[in-house]
């Protein structure tokens, strides 16, 4: 899957030069395991340092699983995007833990839902 930022909802309000930038980009390897990388760019208020520069990404096989997984790895740790249902289709959010670890919990929805 490759997704640009112009191919976002709001994407007329990014600056001309961000929108052929890469959103999100997935490459599957091995047995259901999933290279995912995006574009950090410094207008959306991306700041690239050491160690910011990856996430783990889980995907849970329920909406509860993935509340489960995501409040337990924030306690003590600082929430970027709460849980919430995106346009790509999935319950999605992102934090990082007390440890510094930088996580995305990304459930998917089945058709019917």
């Amino acid at each position: 899957m490759l997704q640009r930022f112009k191919d976002t909802p709001d994407c007329d309000k990014m600056p001309s030069d961000v929108q052929n930038k890469i959103m999100h980009v997935s490459l599957p390897i091995g047995n259901g395991n999933v290279l995912m990388a995006t574009d950090a760019v410094e207008q959306m208020g991306f700041h690239l340092t050491q160690g910011n520069n990856f996430y783990i990404c889980i995907s849970p096989d329920s909406k509860e699983e993935a509340d489960r997984l995501f409040n337990g790895l924030a306690e003590g740790g600082k929430i970027s995007m709460p849980l919430k249902d995106m346009f790509w289709g999935a319950y999605y959010g992102d934090l990082t833990d007390k440890f510094g670890i930088k996580w995305m919990v990304n459930y998917m929805h089945s058709p019917q839902q």
